[in-house]
C-alpha cells in the first residue's frame, strides 16, 4: 500500500516558512519546505487540514497561525459536519483546521491528530481510478464528490475533491494557473497525476 511520508512546499523563503510551521501549528517532518518560486497565480489546486478533537483546538491554532502571519479566509465557525477555520500561510499555502465535535470533548489541547492532503482535482472518478491503479487503497468513495484513501502508516492522509469545490470549502476562487508549488513524497515510484501534481520518492 502506497503511503504518504510527507510533503515539501516550495516557498519564497524556507527559513521564514519553518519559523512559521513550528510557531503556528508545531508541525514536525510531514510538511517539509524548499526555496522555489516557480510562477503560479491563485488558487493552487489543493489544500492541507490539521484535524483536531475539538473547537479549543481549533480557536489556538487559527489564533497562533493568525499572530505568526497567517490571513484568516474563513473565522472558525460551527457548520452542519462541526467546527472549523481556514487560513492561508505567509508562503501562499491554504490550511484548514477542523474538528466534527461542535462541543468540547475534553481538557484544553493543541494536539493534532492528523494531517490530511486533499487535492481539488477535475474529474474525481478518474482521478480515483488513477490512484488505485498507483497503489493507494480506498477508505469511502461518494461517487465524483469525495474520495478519501486509507492511511493506517501514512503521515500525512490523503483525499480528493472537486476543485472547486475545495476552492469553495477553503473560501477562495477555484481560479489559478501556475506550479502546485506542492511535491508529496511517498514510497512509491516518481509519477505526475492527471492534474499536475507531482510524487515523489520519499528520502530518508
Amino acid at each position: 500500500m502506497t503511503t504518504i511520508e510527507s510533503v515539501t512546499l516550495d516557498v519564497p523563503d524556507a527559513t521564514a516558512a519553518e519559523t512559521f510551521y513550528r510557531d503556528a501549528f508545531g508541525l514536525g517532518d510531514q510538511v517539509r519546505v524548499r526555496a522555489s518560486e516557480p510562477p503560479t497565480t491563485g488558487f493552487r489546486g489543493y489544500t492541507l487540514s490539521l484535524v483536531v478533537s475539538q473547537p479549543s483546538t481549533v480557536d489556538s491554532l487559527e489564533e497562533t497561525a493568525l499572530d505568526a502571519g497567517a490571513t484568516s479566509l474563513k473565522p472558525a465557525a460551527k457548520s452542519f459536519w462541526g467546527y472549523g477555520a481556514a487560513v492561508q500561510a505567509p508562503d501562499g499555502a491554504i490550511w484548514t483546521i477542523a474538528t466534527s465535535s461542535k462541543k468540547e470533548v475534553g481538557a484544553a489541547t493543541r494536539q493534532i491528530d492528523d494531517v490530511v492532503l486533499l487535492l481539488g482535482v477535475e474529474d474525481v472518478k478518474a482521478s480515483k481510478q488513477f490512484y488505485v491503479d498507483h497503489g493507494l487503497v480506498v477508505e469511502k468513495s461518494f461517487g465524483g464528490k469525495y474520495v478519501e484513501f486509507k492511511s493506517p502508516s501514512s503521515a500525512v492522509g490523503f483525499s480528493l475533491y472537486p476543485r472547486k469545490a475545495a476552492a469553495k470549502n477553503a473560501g477562495v476562487s477555484p481560479d489559478g494557473t501556475g506550479s502546485h508549488r506542492l511535491t508529496i513524497n511517498a514510497d512509491a515510484e516518481p509519477f505526475v497525476d492527471q492534474d499536475g501534481f507531482v510524487w515523489e520518492t520519499a528520502s530518508s
